[in-house]
């Protein structure tokens, strides 16, 4: 199975996908009623969303994280890291830009 591999490269398309998809389950749980290109202009111009909303798509990650160092998998969590510091850092900068 996929999740029971332990590489550097897994753990960055992993990174990459958890935060996505914690976004898409805030979008569906808090904004059912916005057009889904709203809701991210909406998000990528409200300085209180991109630090609530952002920090909450990040716990994906954070989940993923804690579940492949538990398992000893290192390398992966290591991609999940690395993506979930670009993500935190792309964050700031958003924020810092509105």
């Amino acid at each position: 199975m996929i999740f029971k591999k332990d590489n550097l490269k897994l753990g960055i398309v992993l990174g990459l996908i958890g935060p996505l998809l914690g976004l898409v389950v805030i979008y569906f749980i808090n904004f059912p009623s916005y057009d889904f290109l709203e809701f991210l202009d909406y998000f990528i111009h409200d300085n209180k969303m991109i630090t609530s909303f952002g920090s909450l798509s990040l716990l994906a990650n954070v989940i993923l994280f804690t579940i492949y160092v538990n398992t000893h998998r290192d390398y992966t969590a290591k991609g999940i890291f690395l993506v979930t510091l670009v993500y935190g850092i792309g964050i700031l900068v958003l924020k810092i830009m509105n």
